[in-house]
This record gives structure tokens, C-alpha cells and sequence, in this order.
């Protein structure tokens, strides 16, 4: 062979998986494929939020109302427990292939249950759409690792909180929309347009890389013990809205998740190909990372379910209008998002930011913790924003931060178990704060009505013990005095009557009250994200998408050799 036939060669060969995972693409088919993966991204974050608005008519047109709970958490829970398994399999058989795959399974999810003529058809077609959900977020944004840099990635991660805020706002009112003029078949209906255009793009650009020397022997047994203990983990907590603690089927089923934890561990450690690799933890920057992200997601997730709430039972706004109230949270959110991925692209410095923002998100969850029954809406708008600003830059900055600390053959599994530990965070948290709120808001009830003088024998009936008021019959939207009223018996109604204003003034104070504990407990869990994020090893973003040497104070482990050959399978058409 010549020397000139040596340099052209040398010339024409193709980079390796380690040096361009995109394969060359040019930059206008990289923005092609980002459009498709947030559409994918949208399709999630949508579900989320067009479903809720729909439930009710749902549940009273199929005769469902003791099956109502099923239908999120049959989605939670197939959702949850799939997301490491899609991300490993992206890991060993390539993106493009696991993502179309997951977003078909979604489809043909969601088109099942248009078609829903039961509830239990209905409860077990959202599992099948959750096993497709679990997909779109950790595949997603693996592929956009794929597609840039490290330095490069802040300007487009910055996207994933603005999908989340934008879904926020368009999903509440498409779902009311749809239900109230068509029929509420076609939340899960519309669904499949948006996938199929996704589709298309995908299928047409995103190249098919994947590792060649990657064993292709999936951890069955792993799986196996991860789908229990996690079952067992996210059942519990359901049954927690209904239960107590000391309930078998809530303390018992979370102690049997504890042990199923501790069996996978085990088993992980001894896999060939794990789905969790457990050397991963090694790594301080990922770690931190990992925990941080999962005391934020606890501390947001578990108390700004209760905003909506707040705005139906003390504002009376509807459903779909205490979805928009929470605007400003929106705004604040997305905007931290896009400006925390600008700064990071800009600088390549993470740490402080990170660690500013949840502090940030702390001092605003504090600010809302003094939300009362007559607190201005401008004022708690402020309190918001303030919060959502916060929020927004840990949805952008810790996707970046883990994919940049962890070796190029595991970024999709790295990236899974971020989005993993984001949604249990999130249900653990939101079991604790709905218990504190519970627990709160029946303890204020006497004191409130008391404070507003309601005479001692009218408010011993709201002190349960079985022969008072039912709280939960006056929980609901609509004129709470109204409701009130209709619980007291005809003859004494019109000595009920003059004190009726006082009755709802103390409910609405005990609720307000009920609430801000569930934002205290949102400081306490995002000052311990504070600590996690601030005992992280800040590594260099990188311009390439070769992994960083090891170094001694992050454990990296060794990165995948630069030389690594892409699997001629696996290469685009």
C-alpha cells in the first residue's frame, strides 16, 4: 500500500463512537433531531398534565370512581420502574432504536386507551403507555448528549425544563377542551400525531450507534428484583393517601421494598452487565449529583402539588383555573432553565450556580411557607416566581453535570438513573408532605374556628370521632358555606346561618395552614440538596466526547478507549 493511499485513508476513515457519537451529522439535521426528541420529550410532560383535568368525567361516564387511583398509579408505577432499563438498553443496542421503540409502545398505549370501555381495560392500557413513557425522558436526553458536548449541552438542556413549563400550561386546558367538546377519548388520541411526527425525524436522521464490545446479555435477575422492590416501594406510598404508616400494605410494603433494595445491590454487584453499574457511585460528582437531584425533586414535587389545591378550595377557582394560576411558577421556572443552560455553556462552571439555585429554591419554598387564607395573590405570585426560578436551573444544570462525569459507554444508564431517582424523590416526598398536610390541617380546624368565634359546641362536630361534620364532603371546588350548610340539620340552619362566614374563614386559614407545612418540609429537603450539591468535585465541561483520566479526588473510572470502533450495525444508512 502506498504512502498516498495511507493518507487518504487516513483521510476518509470514520470517527469513532468515542470521538462523535452524532457520527458528523451537520449542525441543521442536529436541530432536525432535537426538535424530534423534544417532541418526544413533549409527549411525556403532556400526558402528565392533560390527564388530571379529564379524570372525573373518566371515572363517572366508566363507573370507576373505587378504581380512580389505578389509572395514575398503574402509569407512575410501569413509568418509574422502566426508566433504568430503557436507559440501559440504549446503552448496549444504540438510542435510535430503544427510542422509537419506546415512543411506538407509548402510541400504541395511548391509542388503547382512547379505546378504553372500562376501567380495568383503562388501568391496564396506562401501564402499557407508562412502559413506552419510561423511554422519552432518560433516552431523550441521552441523545442530546450524543448529539453535542458537554460545553455545548447547557444551551439545549436548558429545553427540558421549558417543555415541562410549556405542557404545564397547554396540558390543563387541551385536556378540559377536548373532554368538554369532544370526548375525553381523545387526550390519549392526540398523542398520536405529535409521536408519529417525532417518528419521522428520528427515523430519517438520528444515526444508530452503539458499543461493539458491549456483552448483549440483559441482567434478567436484576430486573426481576428491581421491578418488586420498586413495586412494592411506589404501592406503599399510594396506599399511604388512604392509610397510616403502621398499615401493612403501606409500612409493610415499604419494608419489603427496603430489603428488595438491598437484594438488587447485591445482585448488582455480581452482574456482568448491570442495570444499575453500582462503580458509578464511585464517582463524587455523580453521586452528588444523584442525591441532590432527589432531595430537590422531594422537596418541590411533594409541596407544589398542593398549590392547585390552595387555589380551588380557598380561591374556588376550577381545575383548570388553578392550573394556570400557578403561572408565575411556570415562568420562573423556564426561564431559570434556558438561563442556567446559557451561563453553563458560556462559563463551563456548574457547581456554585447549582448550588445557588437550590438555595434559591429553598428561600422561595420558605417565603410560600407564610401562605394564609388572605395573603394577597400578587404577593404569592412573587413567592413563586421566586421558586420556580430556583427549580428551573436544576432540571437543566445536574442532566449536564452527569452526563460530563461518567464514561461515554454509560451516559444512558447515568442519565436513567437521574431521571429514576427524580421521580422517587418526587413520590416519596409527596407521600410525606400529603401525611404533614393531613396531620395539620385537621389539628388547626378547632383552632381556627375557635380563633374566629365560632361558639365551642359547633366546632366540636368538626373534630371528628364519627358523629361530626365529614371533612371531606366540603374539601371539594364550589361555595364551601353552601356546602356547610347543607350538613346541618334543617331546624338548626337558621341559627347555623350568621356564623357561616366565620366557618369558612377558619377552614380556609386550617388549610392554608395545612399547606405551609408542606413547603417547610420542601426547605428542609432542598437544604439538604444545598449540601449534596455543594460537596461535589466540579470537572471541566468538556469540548469533546472523549471521557475525562481518572483523577483521584472524583474516582472517575478509566473512560472508553478513543479507538473504540463503532459496530458496523450500528452505523447510519
Amino acid at each position: 500500500m502506498t504512502e498516498a493511499s495511507l493518507d487518504l485513508g487516513e483521510e476518509v476513515r470514520a470517527p469513532s463512537l468515542a470521538e462523535d457519537p452524532a457520527l458528523g451529522l451537520p449542525r441543521r439535521e442536529k436541530m432536525e433531531i432535537l426538535f424530534a426528541v423534544m417532541l418526544g420529550l413533549f409527549l411525556g410532560a403532556l400526558d402528565q398534565t392533560i390527564v388530571g383535568t379529564a379524570l372525573p368525567k373518566i371515572v363517572t361516564q366508566l363507573s370507576g370512581n373505587d378504581w380512580y387511583v389505578w389509572v395514575v398509579t398503574m402509569y407512575l408505577l410501569t413509568s418509574t420502574i422502566s426508566v433504568p432499563f430503557w436507559g440501559k438498553l440504549s446503552d448496549l443496542y444504540g438510542r435510535k432504536p430503544m427510542f422509537m421503540i419506546g415512543i411506538g409502545i407509548f402510541l400504541v398505549g395511548s391509542a388503547l386507551s382512547g379505546l378504553s370501555q372500562n376501567m380495568p381495560m383503562l388501568i391496564a392500557f396506562r401501564g402499557i403507555q407508562g412502559i413506552g413513557a419510561g423511554s422519552l425522558f432518560p433516552v431523550a436526553l441521552a441523545v442530546i448528549g450524543d448529539l453535542f458536548t458537554p460545553a455545548e449541552r447547557g444551551k439545549y438542556q436548558g429545553l427540558f425544563g421549558a417543555v415541562f413549563g410549556v405542557s404545564s400550561l397547554i396540558g390543563p386546558a387541551l385536556g378540559g377542551f377536548l373532554t368538554d367538546t369532544i370526548s375525553w377519548h381523545w387526550i390519549f388520541y392526540v398523542n398520536i400525531p405529535i409521536g408519529i411526527v417525532s417518528l419521522f425525524f428520528i427515523a430519517r436522521l438520528l444515526p444508530t450507534v452503539k458499543r461493539a464490545n458491549a456483552s448483549r446479555t440483559f441482567d434478567f435477575l436484576g430486573a426481576g428484583v428491581f421491578t418488586v422492590a420498586i413495586s412494592f416501594l411506589l404501592i406503599g406510598l399510594t396506599n399511604k393517601q388512604t392509610g397510616d404508616w403502621t398499615d401493612p400494605t403501606v409500612g409493610g410494603f415499604l419494608l419489603i421494598a427496603l430489603v428488595g433494595v438491598a437484594v438488587f445491590a447485591f445482585v448488582e454487584s455480581r452482574a456482568a452487565e448491570p442495570i444499575v453499574p453500582l462503580a458509578l457511585f464511585r464517582i463524587r460528582t455523580y453521586t452528588s449529583s444523584i442525591l441532590a437531584t432527589f432531595f430537590v425533586s422531594f422537596g418541590f414535587f411533594g409541596a407544589i402539588i398542593f398549590l392547585p389545591r390552595w387555589f380551588q378550595f380557598v380561591e374556588g377557582q376550577s381545575a383548570t383555573q388553578s392550573g394556570y394560576a400557578t403561572l408565575p411558577l411556570l415562568v420562573g421556572l423556564i426561564g431559570g432553565s434556558i438561563a442556567s443552560g446559557l451561563i453553563v455553556s458560556r462559563t463551563g462552571r456548574y457547581k456554585w450556580l447549582t448550588v445557588g439555585a437550590v438555595g434559591l429554591m429553598a428561600f422561595g419554598l420558605f417565603l410560600m411557607s407564610g401562605i394564609r387564607a388572605d395573603t394577597p395573590l400578587p404577593v404569592l405570585w412573587t413567592w413563586m416566581f421566586i421558586t420556580g426560578l430556583g427549580i428551573g436551573p436544576t432540571l437543566a444544570t445536574f442532566t449536564i453535570i452527569v452526563q460530563n462525569a461518567v464514561p461515554f459507554h454509560e451516559l444512558g444508564v447515568a442519565t436513567s438513573n437521574l431521571t429514576f431517582f427524580r421521580q422517587i424523590g418526587g413520590s416519596i416526598g409527596l407521600a410525606i408532605a400529603g401525611t404533614l398536610f393531613g396531620t395539620e390541617f385537621a389539628r388547626q380546624i378547632p383552632l381556627q374556628l375557635t380563633a374566629n368565634g365560632v361558639p365551642a359546641q359547633f366546632v366540636a362536630q368538626f373534630q371528628g370521632g364519627g358523629s361530626g361534620f365529614d371533612l371531606g364532603k366540603i374539601s371539594g371546588v364550589g361555595d364551601l358555606g353552601t356546602a356547610i350548610l347543607a350538613l346541618v340539620p334543617a331546624p338548626f340552619q337558621d341559627a347555623v346561618r350568621p356564623i357561616i362566614p366565620n366557618i369558612v374563614l377558619g377552614i380556609h386559614q386550617a388549610f392554608s395552614l395545612g399547606v405551609a407545612q408542606t413547603f417547610l418540609i420542601g426547605v428542609g429537603a432542598s437544604l439538604v440538596g444545598v449540601v449534596f450539591a455543594a460537596t461535589m468535585h466540579e470537572v471541566p465541561l468538556r469540548k469533546t466526547f472523549g471521557a475525562h483520566p481518572p483523577k483521584a479526588a472524583d474516582h472517575t473510572p478509566p473512560a472508553l478507549a478513543p479507538s473504540a470502533p463503532i459496530d458496523p450495525a450500528g452505523a447510519a444508512d
